[in-house]
């Protein structure tokens, strides 16, 4: 494929429209092993307990009630409090997700940077953190596991573990593979987010700089929507091409982190990355 503009595109560009949140993560499978330790026997969705916060008393859904909670669950608090303290390796903190216009707990950088790449790509409508805490049973005896996130999205929850694939222990997988059975049981998806693909943190939050809402008095985003209508260009011949395009930098940036620009997540956002239409968008310079 050749750009207008003079440069000739990779043939495997990964369109950053089109790549959701499976695309852009590295998945652990490893975990899958484990499922023979746990106790999975007739009757076990009704001994297996979650346990969530929607005030000071706690309530108890067995497994099998998930599905049903659903209404319910989505108006839960994180089950553990995210605290802060002089000395403290992890690193917590709060942040602020566009699809559901406010901010969100996290407790490590790896954390922060799934909410981030969720609000991207995952079509959130909600992200629940540290939603619940699992009772299970296992060969060993009881054991308990608080998955990190639980995202709802427009294809359903989506229940999410993060762990870098070295840090992930025998316990931590077998704590894995029993969220994964939950998970399956209640109708959601799991995954064990263990990394990223290259470039796609940085992508990200570079795009993430353009994601709130954006005034367009010059009329600018139906400039870069109309330039790019016939094929993609280069990003630094898309703006150059605008009335003003010093400012037409920062509504290109804004389309792409709305999704109706493409750029290419295998590499990082130049002058001379190529830039698309995202296929089904009219072009009309609407605000997004």
């Amino acid at each position: 494929m050749a750009l207008r503009g003079g440069r000739a595109a990779a043939s495997a560009v990964r369109w950053s429209d089109a790549q959701g949140l499976e695309d852009l993560a590295h998945l652990d499978t490893g975990f899958r092993g484990c499922a023979g330790e746990l106790e999975l026997e007739s009757g076990w969705t009704r001994r297996w307990t979650t346990t969530w916060r929607f005030g000071r008393t706690p309530v108890v859904y067995p497994v099998r009630d998930l599905a049903e909670a659903e209404a319910e669950i989505v108006r839960s608090r994180p089950v553990r409090r995210f605290t802060w303290r002089t000395g403290q390796w992890h690193r917590p903190g709060l942040e602020y997700l566009v699809s559901t216009n406010r901010h969100h707990g996290f407790e490590s950088f790896e954390e922060e940077s799934l909410l981030l790449v969720a609000d991207f790509a995952a079509d959130l409508t909600e992200a629940l953190s540290q939603p619940f805490r699992l009772r299970f049973d296992s060969a060993t005896g009881s054991r308990e596991h608080t998955p990190d996130f639980l995202l709802l999205t427009g294809t359903g929850p989506w229940l999410v573990d993060v762990r870098p694939s070295d840090r992930i222990r025998p316990e931590d997988a077998l704590r894995f593979a029993a969220a994964a059975e939950t998970a399956l049981s209640a109708g959601w998806r799991y995954s064990v987010v263990s990394g990223w693909r290259e470039n796609v943190p940085e992508l990200v939050d570079a795009l993430s700089a353009g994601r709130r809402q954006l005034s367009d008095p010059l009329g600018l985003q139906g400039e870069l929507l109309g330039a790019v209508a016939a094929g993609p260009l280069n990003f630094g011949d898309l703006v150059g091409r605008c009335s003003v395009p010093a400012v037409a930098r920062a509504h290109a940036v804004h389309l792409m982190w709305h999704r109706r620009l493409g750029i290419d997540v295998s590499a990082p956002l130049t002058d001379t990355s190529p830039v698309r239409l995202a296929p089904g968008d009219a072009g009309t310079g609407a605000a997004a």
